[in-house]
C-alpha cells in the first residue's frame, strides 16, 4: 500500500496547526508532515502538539537540522514522543540549509561527517545503549537514556546528493527526498541507498518518503509554475503536479512505482485553502491509490 500524507507548511501561523491536524485525523489521512525551516516553527514542539490533538494520525518532522542539536537532546525528544504517542511520530534529521546554519553560527565544515556521527549515536541511544564516542563533532561520555523508547524507533535522513544518499542507506532507517525528485530521481536514489545498505550489511526495511509539489483547482498550473520558479526550479521540469485528483494520483503512482513507499503532497506556498488541500488529499486522491 502506498502511504499518503500532506505538508503543513511552516509559512502558516502555528495557531492553524490544530484545525489542520484534527481535519487530517478525522479524514483518514495517514500522515501530516511538518518542517523546521529557519526561522519559522519548532519541529518537535509543533509535532508534540499535533500528536496530542489527534488520535491516530502519524506526524512527521522532515527534518531536524543536526547542527542545531546535541544528539543527546535529539534522542531525548524522540524517545519522549514515542513513549507518549507510540509509533505515531516520524523524525527525520539532516544537514539543514547551509546558509541558515551559518547564520546561527552552527555550520559544520563537514556536514556529512556530522550527520554520520549524529545518526550513529542517535540510533544507539534510542536502542537503549550507553554511548561513549569521541568524534569530530559528536562527543558523549557514558550517555544513556533513562526513558528509552519501549519499541524500535526508526530515524530517517533527508538526502539529496550521492554521498548523503549512500550514508542514509548505511546509517539511517529511511530517507526523505525533496519535491525536486522526479520518478527517475527516486530510482537513482534507491540505487545509491541500496549500495550504502549493502556496504553496511543491512537487510532491514528502508522507507523512502518523497515530497510531491502539488496544486489543484482552476489556477493550479499557474500556481505550480510560479512556486517552482520562486524556488529556483525550471517550471517546465517534472518536479510537481497540477490538476485534479486523477492527475495527482497518477503522479503519486509514478513515484511509488519508482520506489517511494510514502508520497507527501506539498502544497504551493500560495495555497488558498490549506484545510481544503488536506481534505482533497484524503477524500479525493487517497481512494485512487492502491
Amino acid at each position: 500500500m502506498t502511504g499518503l500524507g500532506a505538508v503543513f507548511r511552516p509559512q502558516l501561523p502555528p495557531e492553524r496547526l490544530r484545525a489542520m491536524a484534527r481535519l487530517a485525523d478525522d479524514s483518514g489521512l495517514e500522515e501530516l508532515w511538518l518542517w523546521e525551516d529557519c526561522f519559522l516553527e519548532g519541529g518537535v514542539s509543533a509535532a508534540s502538539a499535533a500528536l496530542a490533538w489527534t488520535e491516530r494520525l502519524r506526524i512527521g518532522v522532515g527534518l531536524l537540522p543536526v547542527p542545531l542539536r546535541n544528539v543527546a537532546v535529539t534522542a531525548m525528544e524522540a524517545a519522549t514522543l514515542d513513549r507518549l504517542f507510540p509509533g505515531r511520530a516520524i523524525l527525520g534529521v539532516g544537514h539543514g540549509v547551509q546558509s541558515w546554519m551559518a547564520q546561527v553560527g552552527a555550520r559544520a565544515d563537514s556536514p556529512l561527517t556530522l550527520l554520520r556521527e549524529h545518526l550513529d549515536a542517535l540510533r544507539a541511544l534510542l536502542r537503549g545503549e550507553r554511548v561513549t564516542t569521541d568524534g569530530r563533532y559528536v562527543r558523549l561520555d557514558g550517555v544513556a537514556l533513562d526513558w528509552p523508547p519501549a519499541q524500535a524507533v526508526r530515524i530517517l535522513a533527508g538526502a539529496t546528493g550521492p554521498r548523503t544518499l549512500r550514508l542514509s542507506g548505511e546509517a539511517a532507517d529511511g530517507t526523505i527526498l525533496t519535491s525536486s525528485t522526479t520518478p527517475e530521481g527516486v530510482r537513482k536514489a534507491r540505487q545509491l541507498i541500496d549500495a550504502g545498505r549493502e556496504s553496511a550489511g543491512r537487510t532491514d526495511p528502508h522507507r523512502i518518503v518523497v515530497y510531491l509539489r502539488t496544486a489543484t483547482g482552476p489556477d493550479a498550473v499557474a500556481r505550480l509554475s510560479a512556486d517552482m520558479a520562486a524556488g529556483g526550479k525550471d517550471p517546465g521540469a517534472e518536479h510537481g503536479v497540477a490538476g485534479d485528483a486523477g492527475t495527482v494520483a497518477k503522479a503519486v503512482r509514478s513515484l511509488a512505482d519508482a520506489g517511494a513507499d510514502t508520497v507527501v503532497l506539498e502544497p504551493t506556498g500560495d495555497e488558498p485553502d490549506p484545510e481544503a488541500f488536506v481534505w482533497f488529499a484524503a477524500h479525493e486522491v487517497r481512494p485512487l491509490l492502491p
